[in-house]
């Protein structure tokens, strides 16, 4: 199992260009909270079913994993910083955009949109905080990951204290932020080295060949399919205003970032990245069961989903290391590939979970995005070996890093690119 690198330099000590993309990376992932706060004040104002109103969810989520599919062949091309703004900027159109629209179709559609400037974003930032930080992979890695955390928690408190004015006023104040952010990175990312070899569209569906890498990808759709049904449908069971339901997922997210910071490397370091990831996968599925059995309990249903951010949180962090060391690809292919299938997850389990709360009852959705989660532990047992294969090149990683050596992998994941998230 991996050990804590004594001679790494923090991983909050970091260049301006770092704090730069990292402010994006916490406006870009508010995203997906941002919008939990306002799903009933949507669809009570736009007279919309639950189901409905969860497509929000999930044409922002599959847009964002079938763009994975290009990140790769544009950023190759044009570079990592050019891509970046070319995210940002499709950012704050969509989201401003959503605010004006007058129809659950047209924010549907903006949302959309949200999400291919999204996955453009995504794909490449992790990799310019990698060329750009200090402190070695690892370092890089939880640096971003504080980022992601710290998005996800203020998302729902910004969505929840400008929704409780307007259903519209998270969308422009996401376009304002991201806005600053876009110059910000303008004005302080260094250009990147482009890749000696331009990546191809087939070439992350021919990535998922490998089975260390489908094996993850497919871990990570089970995991989401429980995450996202739990961050898209329960907001509605609570019956809580738009402010406290913000307070509600802000408590969530702060968990999230907290454990993916500080509770990740502590899980590592003591239990090793596989036993890690089945321990907290299987604490997430009993998390989830509870909230199916008792979603009708408003106490039970609110405490039970703060607490899964301590879940998600550890969930971040270590399989954004593991993917990155697991697959025998360029990073960016890697990342293309896994961010592809995860986010269909995400992004088809909202919608579904309104369909069998219609259909069914409202304990159903919950109940099988615990067994989907369930599942990915069954997933994650195959590619065991590759887990473990995983461990010891990101110890060696890090020892180099912490030598203060030429780190060449972390070298690699810089020029080549990649992209992680919940």
């Amino acid at each position: 199992m991996s050990q804590p690198s004594a001679g790494a330099q923090s991983p909050f000590k970091q260049p301006k260009a770092v704090w730069a993309v990292a402010f994006a990376c916490v406006v870009s992932f508010m995203g997906i909270g941002l919008v939990d706060p306002i799903l009933p004040a949507i669809s009570a104002d736009l007279h919309a079913s639950p189901s409905q109103v969860t497509l929000l969810f999930t044409s922002y989520l599959v847009v964002t994993a079938v763009a994975m599919l290009v990140t790769g062949f544009v950023s190759s091309r044009i570079g990592a910083k050019r891509t970046l703004i070319a995210g940002l900027a499709l950012i704050v159109v969509f989201s401003a955009l959503a605010g004006t629209s007058g129809s659950i179709a047209g924010i549907i559609g903006f949302r959309a949109g949200w999400g291919l400037g999204n996955a453009l974003f995504i794909a490449t930032s992790l990799a310019v905080i990698v060329a750009s930080a200090s402190g070695g992979l690892s370092g890089a890695i939880i640096a971003y990951e504080s980022a992601l955390g710290l998005g996800i928690a203020v998302g729902p408190l910004l969505g929840g204290l400008l929704g409780d004015v307007s259903w519209r006023g998270p969308f422009y104040g996401v376009a304002v932020l991201m806005a600053i952010a876009l110059i910000a990175t303008i004005t302080l990312v260094r250009p990147q080295p482009k890749p000696a070899r331009k990546t191809s569209i087939a070439d992350p569906i021919k990535a998922l060949r490998h089975r260390g890498l489908l094996v993850m990808s497919l871990t990570a759709l089970c995991y989401n399919w429980g995450f996202f049904t739990v961050l898209g449908y329960a907001p509605f069971p609570m019956h809580l205003s738009a402010l406290r339901l913000g307070l509600v997922f802000t408590g969530w997210g702060l968990l999230v970032a907290v454990f993916a910071v500080f509770g990740a490397p502590w899980l590592q370091r003591r239990l090793g990245l596989a036993r890690t990831l089945y321990f907290n996968l299987a604490l997430f599925a009993v998390d989830v069961a509870v909230i199916a059995i008792f979603v009708n309990s408003q106490a039970t249903l609110i405490v039970a989903v703060i607490v899964a951010g301590v879940f998600i949180g550890v969930n971040n962090t270590v399989t954004t290391q593991a993917v990155m060391m697991v697959a025998p690809v360029e990073r960016p292919v890697a990342s293309a590939a896994y961010g592809f299938v995860r986010f269909i997850g995400g992004g088809l389990a909202p919608f579904a979970a309104g369909k069998m709360a219609e259909h069914a009852n409202i304990h159903v959705p919950f109940a099988v995005g615990a067994a989907a989660i369930a599942l990915g532990i069954v997933v994650l047992a195959i590619g065991h070996g590759d887990l473990t294969r995983a461990e010891r090149n990101q110890a060696e990683v890090d020892a180099e890093a912490s030598g203060g050596g030429p780190d060449a992998e972390v070298t690699e994941a810089a020029e080549a690119g990649s992209g992680s998230g919940s």
